[in-house]
């Protein structure tokens, strides 16, 4: 799905359907719906300076991170895709990862991030949330909304 502008997209075609799943499944009451749609609103405001779409690996999660005795460090199971590239470094906040700290230090040595990225660390972990919130229920729903909440905050 191919989109002119990264906020948009995100919000039209990640967070949208999801969020309208967790409405549907119980996950989510509206009023916190809600939250989450304010965010969608705000995107473009919220999500910092425009880039140009980069390859996600798409599923990075500390499980998909397999760490060698030698040092050496694989990737496995992709889901790879066009996006913005603080969201796989934003999935790795959020489930854990082992070195994290080391690893966003070599990923900004090798493509130093815009300024202000940190804080919008919770507007790339929605979409997971809301997924989760989709397939296991009402703690991940209430995780997202209070991202969304700090997100609207900021």
């Amino acid at each position: 799905m191919p989109g002119g502008d990264w906020p948009g997209w995100y919000a039209e075609h990640r967070l949208a359907p999801y969020l309208r799943g967790a409405v549907d499944g119980g996950a989510l009451r509206p009023s916190e719906a809600a939250v989450v749609e304010r965010v969608c609103e705000r995107l473009p405001e919220l999500a910092g300076p425009a880039e140009p779409p980069a390859r996600l690996h798409g599923d990075l999660w500390s499980g998909n991170v397999l760490w060698a005795g030698d040092g050496r460090v694989w990737l496995i199971d992709p889901a790879a895709h066009g996006g913005h590239r603080e969201t796989d470094l934003a999935m790795l906040r959020l489930f854990g990862c082992p070195h994290l700290e080391r690893v966003l230090a070599g990923y900004r040595e090798a493509a130093p991030l815009a300024d202000g990225w940190a804080d919008r660390v919770g507007l790339h972990q929605l979409f997971p949330l809301l997924v989760h919130a989709v397939l296991f229920g009402r703690g991940y729903g209430e995780q997202a909304v209070a991202v969304a909440r700090e997100a609207l905050a900021r």
